[in-house]
């Protein structure tokens, strides 16, 4: 009995947790992209419908940098959370232990 009852206590825990909404983010990477160059945003040349679809539903960023002038780095650095100087790209063709 105890340990139905211990089995029926997780389930309805864990259900309670599971119901919480928790946010979907969606993280796009380009390259030589900036905000100014999406319809949403005023871009009058390009149609971007599917971005200004998430544009409309969600949050706009509007100030973001690159941690490096080059993308391979900048990417890198994104992709382990390490500060630039800490990975081993240093340039968009060689990698340098």
């Amino acid at each position: 009995m105890r340990k139905v009852l211990t089995s029926l206590l997780f389930g309805v825990a864990a259900t309670s947790l599971s119901s919480q909404q928790k946010p979907n983010v969606v993280f796009i990477v380009t390259d030589d992209l900036g905000y100014a160059d999406l319809s949403s945003f005023g871009q009058e040349k390009f149609q971007t419908p599917n971005i200004d679809q998430l544009a409309l539903n969600g949050t706009r960023f509007t100030r973001s940098y690159s941690g490096t002038t080059v993308s391979a780095p900048s990417r890198a650095s994104l992709l382990t959370g390490l500060h630039t100087g800490h990975t081993p790209i240093r340039g968009n063709m060689e990698v340098q232990p």
